[in-house]
């Protein structure tokens, strides 16, 4: 039978494949230690769940929400955008709650996008930066998701030779996958770029509270005029341990906003409102849920750093996110990403995310996550020692380590 259209634009979830893998391996036994998935392991602080838990028995809060979020919970994320990056948001009209990031961009895909309308995107990226626009229609230009003078050539070009014209530009800094981070000199430049072109900006800050250096990652409303012309999208996902209560935020742009906010009235009523007043808590707090998770992520990032580097496989730490993006070794990159991500789990109980997941310039690397304790950390890096070992005297020498067991 013949797939439905806009399923036909979508390509085979890669991830999928490591998926089943790594479930065929646990059925027979294997202890597959999992960095694919972003999916924080570490619980949601202890506050935030006993205020869930406090609102939830009011019978009042068991009905419909508000797909924009409650006004408390839009007052609290103005706040944080003022303490954080010294940026004035109107909470009524510059502020949205989403179901989490994700569903924030693809919803202001469908939002703004018009058939055939070119889009810019970097490659690699997080998915749905581009199959949210692809979904709705639009076409995918790539540019560069390096943060300096090779990011503007690809911009120049695309604004040129597109036709129709671009319409809007996508950022992610901190950076998933790659786990780049951006200055704010490159935010006003991106702007000003913008700007000259009629092109709106998205920008995906999910990572902003995940940072391991003394400088902090900016956001592009901290530019002059960005809010002309940008929208940005945060999440509580990594920031508070929160992923499965799925509250994320789409901030900036007032007729951007009022766009999301309407696409969104007709599609949901958002977050269940205990799930809303727990955040709101969350965003009003004094800052120390967010130094520790951060501080957990800088060790387990150093941990993996080590004991992989013992291994035999050097990794360039991150700044920033809770993954590294890490080159696949020489000797197996001629296999791709996918197939040696495949190999990690079938013969080094280690799975991994692989590069081309998040677009074909990913090909050459595999992404990490941070979501095993620092022990389950150490143990990756010796099963991948005695992988990396067997390999030495060939592919056909290379023993699972189920073999030991």
């Amino acid at each position: 039978m013949e797939e439905f259209h806009k399923v036909r634009r979508l390509p085979p979830y890669v991830f999928e494949q490591v998926n089943r893998l790594k479930a065929t391996a646990r059925a027979a036994g294997a202890d597959i230690i999992d960095l694919g998935m972003g999916n924080p392991d570490l619980p949601t602080p202890q506050s935030i769940v006993d205020k869930l838990c406090e609102v939830v028995r009011d019978p009042r809060t068991h009905r419909y929400s508000t797909s924009k979020g409650i006004p408390g919970l839009r007052r609290a994320q103005a706040h944080y955008y003022a303490r954080r990056f010294g940026v004035k948001l109107n909470p009524d009209t510059e502020v949205v709650a989403t179901l989490g990031s994700k569903e924030g961009f693809a919803n202001m895909a469908q939002a703004i996008t018009a058939p055939g309308d070119v889009v810019l995107c970097p490659n690699p990226t997080y998915p749905i930066h581009a199959f949210g626009f692809l979904m709705a229609g639009g076409v995918i230009r790539s540019i560069s998701v390096e943060p300096d003078e090779r990011f503007f050539a690809p911009l120049e070009r695309a604004v040129k030779h597109s036709i129709p014209k671009p319409i809007a530009l996508i950022l992610n800094y901190p950076s998933n996958p790659t786990a780049h981070v951006a200055t704010l000199d490159f935010y006003k430049d991106v702007i000003a770029f913008a700007r000259k072109h009629d092109i709106i900006v998205l920008s995906d800050l999910a990572y902003s509270e995940i940072y391991f250096g003394d400088e902090q990652p900016p956001s592009v409303l901290q530019v002059d005029g960005a809010k002309d012309i940008a929208v940005e999208f945060t999440s509580m996902s990594k920031t508070f341990s929160m992923p499965g209560w799925r509250i994320g935020f789409a901030v900036g742009n007032e007729r951007l906003i009022a766009a999301l906010a309407r696409v969104k009235s007709y599609l949901d009523y958002g977050a269940f409102t205990p799930i809303q007043v727990a955040a709101t808590q969350a965003l009003n707090g004094d800052g120390s849920d967010i130094e520790e998770v951060r501080s957990i992520y800088h060790k387990r990032r150093d941990v993996l750093i080590e004991s992989f580097g013992k291994a035999g496989w050097d990794i360039t730490p991150p700044e920033a996110t809770m993954f590294a993006w890490a080159k696949v070794p020489e000797a197996y990159q001629s296999m791709g990403s996918l197939e040696f991500s495949k190999l990690l789990v079938e013969k080094a109980d280690i799975a991994v995310a692989p590069g081309i997941g998040f677009g074909e310039q990913g090909d050459d690397y595999v992404r990490i996550a941070l979501v095993e304790n620092e022990h389950r950390i150490r143990q990756a890096g010796r099963n991948l020692k005695r992988f990396l070992a067997s390999a030495e005297h060939g592919p056909d020498n290379i023993v699972s380590l189920n073999a030991h067991r």
